[in-house]
């Protein structure tokens, strides 16, 4: 099963990894899921810059994401890998990827400054965001406790009759954003908040 997952992936070709990227709406995650999917499937890693490029890109948009050690030059960086891929690629698939660098953050070179800032309108970014529960909406149903394997959501079932309930909370530490919470919830109490980051310009 996973030799056929792997030539399933080294035949993805270029156009289908970037219609597939669109789905994202945050910029960041959009070329991230791009370099990814570019690297396990078809690049062909014969030309330094483009296998050294997308590595680094990869590494430079995995911290922007996180708001990990992260500032402007990174942007730089990254456009000059993209810049490096075009003149340097021995093949079109390379030149075409730095392409898609380039392209990308011309068209949303704010949104990537705001996260080097923390902040991800988009709420892709999960090291951007908490998920908590609004208490005036919370039902103490308990679908949202069901759904969730990490255990991060404290409180109990509402049963009929009985009083005392509290809203259920979200424990921060344990949550890992993965959304089921959000799926599951018939009230729409489960809201995502962009963190508040410090920021230091250097």
């Amino acid at each position: 099963m996973d030799e056929v997952k792997r030539i399933d992936d080294k035949e993805k070709k270029l156009e289908d990894i970037k219609k597939e990227s669109e789905n994202k709406k945050c910029p960041v995650q959009r070329m991230l899921y791009y370099m990814e999917q570019f690297i396990s499937g078809p690049m062909c890693s014969r030309c330094f810059p483009c296998s050294l490029g997308t590595a680094e890109a990869r590494i430079r948009l995995q911290k922007i994401s996180e708001h990990a050690e992260t500032d402007l030059k990174d942007i730089e960086v990254l456009k000059r890998i993209g810049y490096m891929m075009i003149e340097g690629s021995f093949c079109k698939k390379g030149k075409d990827t730095g392409k898609f660098i380039i392209d990308l953050i011309n068209s949303t070179e704010e949104e990537f400054k705001n996260h080097i800032t923390g902040i991800c309108s988009s709420t892709e970014c999960t090291a951007l965001v908490e998920y908590v529960i609004d208490p005036e909406l919370c039902t103490m149903c308990g679908e949202c406790l069901n759904v969730c394997k990490e255990n991060a959501i404290l409180g109990e079932k509402k049963k009929p009759f009985h009083t005392g309930y509290l809203p259920f909370e979200i424990r921060k530490k344990r949550c890992t954003r993965c959304g089921e919470c959000i799926k599951i919830c018939p009230t729409g109490a489960i809201k995502i908040n962009i963190l508040q980051h410090e920021f230091v310009e250097k």
